[in-house]
Formats: structure tokens, C-alpha cells, sequence
């Protein structure tokens, strides 16, 4: 026995009165871990084996009750009756590396359905990039979309058999759906299981003579499906909306899977966004910042006035509540954020400039100013004349 020395409780995380539901949930989230057609790490694939042998034991009542009294090795170590690994319970090629989409199904809820090929399948799920203006993510809209999808044939209904014909049970396989294939390796015989190449696991197969004429036997067709959406006010760049059911065409009876709508959305050259909230700069003379104003600002819901107390220092922030975006849930919207810009001014004439001078000296400054060279002095000339 090469896992005597472990404890198999360690080996799952569990502790010693797990239930048989906290033990299978371990196992799945490990086997997940440590498969090796996922992890190629070194000693991933000794771990999985460890992993899998103490599921093994502990989620068999009876296994269970035998380790707890006499530990890994068993009531009769002497005779080689160990509980798993290559010896005893299940060989190496059924536990140790079986259908790796088993595993992955219990996890993601394919359950029982996903390792049978008979029982009915959910078709594939799809998604469709939908690229929006700024505008229209803040607003929503509704549109028109088509893609290609594998839909049920309506001739058959998914059957693949022309009107009246059945299936005949499959030949290679006899109806079961699987084949047992054996080979010799170093440590004997061993045998595995596989889903039968006829007919995929189904048990049946369709003479060519009685297959659909529309489908060619497959019960699915290409289409070009054309879907009305409507997009929700709000939406945001990456963000994504399921429609159920608009995927693709299921098998055995199953149901249609889901279309993922993936929201690409346009940046604005006037807002900028964050979730709900919404930025935007506005600048403001001088003169607006000195003695205040009421301005114009530009939201996602139109202008509104805004007021400007006097003294308004630049970068300085007015939050405009429920001017930003509508929130998904219907519950309101955001805020919108104004950073003031006060700008100051530039090529001033004469007149202009003596107000600042006087202003300056007002406020007890003895500011005398920089002319920037010719052109300046040249339009004090011109100013002079007027």
C-alpha cells in the first residue's frame, strides 16, 4: 500500500464526521485541482491519485466504517486487501482517470446527465458582441440582432428520422451506448469503458435509407436567427445579458442553450464614466470664478444651469445628484461630478490688461507685467490708436 502512512480525512480537508455530501464536494473541488489533463505540474498526478483513492473509501459506508476501525491498510494488510490505488475497489483506469467531464459535471451542474449521451442535453451556450454608442449604453435601446446557430430541424424535430421510420438499436455496441476495451500494460490487464463511436452513446443508430432528408440524420440545421433585444438603460462596457434559450439546439430532447449578450461600449469624448457616475470638465473665465455665475453644464439627461459661487478656485467639484446613469435595478441613477477648469486669460488687449493692473493694485499687489515681444507692443499700438 503505498498511502498507508495518510490520513485519508487529511487528504480531502474534511474532518473525521463529515457527511457523505462535505466529503463528495471536497473531492470534486480537488479532483478539479489535480487532474492531469489540467494540471501538468510535477506531482499533480501522484496527488490526484491520492485524492481519488480517499474518496473512494470514505464516501463507501462501508469502506468507511472498516478504515476508521483498522486504518488504510485494512483488516487483512497481511493479504494485500487494500482499499484502492491499483489493488482493490475500483482499478486505476476507471477511478484514477476516468471521463474527465464527469468531474467538471458534477461540479457545474451537468450532474448524472452529462455521463449519460442518452439522457436529454442542454444545447451550447452562444455569445453575441454588441457594440453601443455612449449614448445608447446610457439610455438603452432596442434592436434587431442575427447570428448563426445550430437550431432543431423542423422537419424532424430533432429526431434525425424521415416520418415514420425509427431507429434501430445500434450494432456496435448492442444498445448500451458504450464499448469495454482491454489492453496489457505492465501492471496486467486493464479494462475501460468509452462511448460508442456508432452512435455516441445513444443506443441507437438511423439506416441511412430512414434519415431525415433535411437534416441528414443529425436532427439539427444551420440557421440565421434574427432576435429582438432589448437593452436595458445602463449598461456598461464588458458587462454581458443572458437570454435564455437563444443558444443553441439540444440533443436527445434537451432544451436550447443560452445567448450571452457582451456589451462593447464606445468611449465619449465629453463624459468619462465609473459605473454609475458619470465626470465631466467644464471650463470658466476669470471673471465667472472672481464674482460667480449660473453656466450651462452638459449631462447625460440634457443641460442644466448650475451655480458658480464667487471666489470658485479651479479643479474644484460640483456633484449634480441623479444626473448620472440609471442603475440596472430601476432604483434611480448616479451623480454626475463638474471639475471646474478657471481659465486664465491670454492675447489681452489694452484695455484688459489695465483692468488686471488695476485689480492687482487693489488688492496690493504691485504686479507690473511681462510683454512677450513684438506682436504685443504692436497691439498696444493699434490699441492706442482707438
Amino acid at each position: 500500500m503505498y498511502m498507508a502512512e495518510e490520513n485519508y480525512y487529511d487528504i480531502l480537508g474534511v474532518s473525521k464526521d463529515a457527511s457523505e455530501d462535505e466529503i463528495n464536494r471536497a473531492y470534486r473541488k480537488l479532483a478539479a485541482k489535480y487532474h492531469p489533463d489540467v494540471n501538468h505540474a510535477p506531482g499533480a498526478e501522484e496527488k490526484f491519485k491520492k485524492i481519488n483513492e480517499a474518496h473512494e473509501v470514505l464516501s463507501n459506508k462501508q469502506k468507511r466504517a472498516q478504515y476508521d476501525q483498522f486504518g488504510s491498510a485494512g483488516p487483512n494488510a497481511g493479504a494485500g486487501q487494500g482499499f484502492g490505488g491499483f489493488g482493490g475497489g475500483q482499478g486505476f483506469s476507471q477511478a484514477g482517470f476516468g471521463d474527465f467531464s464527469d468531474i467538471f459535471g458534477d461540479i457545474f451542474g451537468g450532474g448524472r446527465a452529462r455521463r449519460d449521451p442518452s439522457a436529454p442535453q442542454q444545447g451550447r451556450d452562444l455569445q453575441y458582441t454588441m457594440t453601443l454608442k455612449f449614448m445608447e449604453a446610457i439610455k438603452g435601446k432596442e434592436t434587431e440582432i442575427k447570428y448563426n446557430r445550430e437550431a432543431q430541424c423542423d422537419v424532424c424535430h430533432g429526431s434525425g428520422l424521415r416520418p415514420g421510420k425509427s431507429a434501430q438499436t445500434c450494432h456496435e455496441c448492442g444498445g448500451r451506448g458504450y464499448i469495454v476495451r482491454q489492453r496489457r500494460t505492465m501492471m496486467g490487464m486493464m479494462q475501460s469503458q468509452e462511448t460508442c463511436p456508432n452512435c455516441h452513446g445513444t443506443g441507437k443508430e438511423i439506416k441511412p435509407e430512414d434519415r431525415c432528408a433535411n437534416c441528414g440524420g443529425s436532427g439539427h440545421v444551420q440557421e440565421r436567427h434574427a432576435l429582438k433585444v432589448k437593452v436595458p438603460a445602463g449598461v456598461d462596457d464588458g458587462q454581458q445579458m443572458r437570454l435564455q434559450g437563444q443558444g443553441e439546439a439540444g440533443k436527445n430532447g434537451g432544451p436550447y442553450g443560452d445567448l450571452y449578450l457582451l456589451f462593447h461600449v464606445t468611449p465619449s469624448r465629453t463624459f468619462k464614466r465609473d459605473g454609475t457616475t458619470i465626470y465631466v470638465d467644464q471650463d470658466i473665465s476669470f471673471a465667472q470664478a472672481a464674482l460667480g455665475d449660473k453656466i450651462k453644464v452638459q449631462t447625460v439627461h440634457g443641460d442644466v444651469d448650475l451655480k458658480v459661487p464667487a471666489g470658485t478656485q479651479s479643479e474644484t467639484n460640483f456633484r449634480l445628484r441623479g444626473k448620472g446613469v440609471p442603475r440596472l435595478n430601476g432604483k434611480g441613477n448616479g451623480d454626475e461630478h463638474v471639475r471646474i477648469h478657471v481659465k486664465t486669460p491670454t492675447n489681452m488687449n489694452k484695455k484688459q490688461r489695465e483692468a488686471i493692473m488695476a485689480f492687482a493694485a487693489a488688492s496690493g499687489e504691485n504686479v507690473k507685467g511681462i510683454k512677450n515681444g513684438f506682436f504685443d507692443k504692436l497691439k498696444d499700438a493699434f490699441d492706442d490708436k482707438d
